[in-house]
């Protein structure tokens, strides 16, 4: 009788197993997704600003629209990722999607800085080591908690080192930033895969907080994507002749 009974109990776990891991799949999707809308509209609008000379001068020839961009790009994104749970679904998405927009405008100036087939071979090369990481995070068994937290710690650090060096102007400070300021992103986005898919609520799937939750996830991974990407393009090089 214990059995029989054990049969449906253990085929039941399975279902139930089954269908978590495949809304976790839905979700992770949407949050991909969403990364990639904002990835598009940043490269669309910083492709758009560098082929137009007055635009480029606009933004780049006068400091204080600069730095009023900077700012407005930092307002942004701390606003969302404080608040994105309590916004509406629609403030979200154009919260995003502006922050996205706001820096294409300020990437613009990669493309006059470096050439275009060297622009084109760190994208691909952030691609390949995004999407490797990515899925180590989704799939590991390994609890990344840890490692967040160094990576975190070593996050600070760069950012100090970063502004001591605005000061000293050392090249061997500004290539030590960069390398580990790389292999950091590298390391935070398998975490951040792997924490981003253990914040998905099940059950919540169609609903304004699943669609919230959706863009809080992409905008690390798409913060992780960005980052990762200028510094491997800073290792590259190429500068346009």
């Amino acid at each position: 009788m214990d059995f029989n009974s054990a049969i449906p109990r253990t085929m039941a776990g399975r279902v139930g197993s089954q269908a978590i891991a495949e809304e976790n799949r839905r979700f992770m999707i949407r949050v991909y997704n969403w990364m990639t809308a904002g990835l598009g509209l940043t490269g669309l609008v910083a492709w758009i600003v560098a082929r137009d000379p007055v635009m480029m001068q606009l933004i780049f020839g006068n400091k204080i629209l600069l730095i009023g961009l900077v700012i407005a790009e930092l307002g942004l994104v701390f606003w969302l990722a404080a608040r994105v749970m309590q916004m509406s679904v629609m403030t979200a998405m154009s919260v995003f999607m502006g922050y996205s927009a706001l820096n294409g405008f300020t990437l613009s100036a990669i493309f006059v800085v470096y050439s275009t087939a060297t622009i084109s071979s760190a994208f691909l090369v952030t691609a390949g080591t995004f999407a490797t990481m990515s899925f180590i995070g989704y799939t590991t068994k390994r609890d990344l908690t840890n490692l967040g937290g160094f990576l975190m710690m070593g996050l600070v650090g760069i950012i100090i080192a970063s502004l001591v060096n605005f000061w000293f102007q050392s090249p061997m400070i500004s290539w030590l930033v960069t390398y580990v300021g790389l292999f950091i992103f590298i390391g935070l986005t398998a975490y951040d895969t792997q924490k981003i898919k253990e914040m998905n609520i099940i059950g919540n799937e169609g609903t304004d907080e699943d669609t919230k939750e959706a863009i809080r996830g992409a905008l690390s991974l798409y913060l992780d994507f960005i980052n990762m990407f200028l510094f491997i393009l800073q290792i590259m090089g190429g500068n346009r002749d």
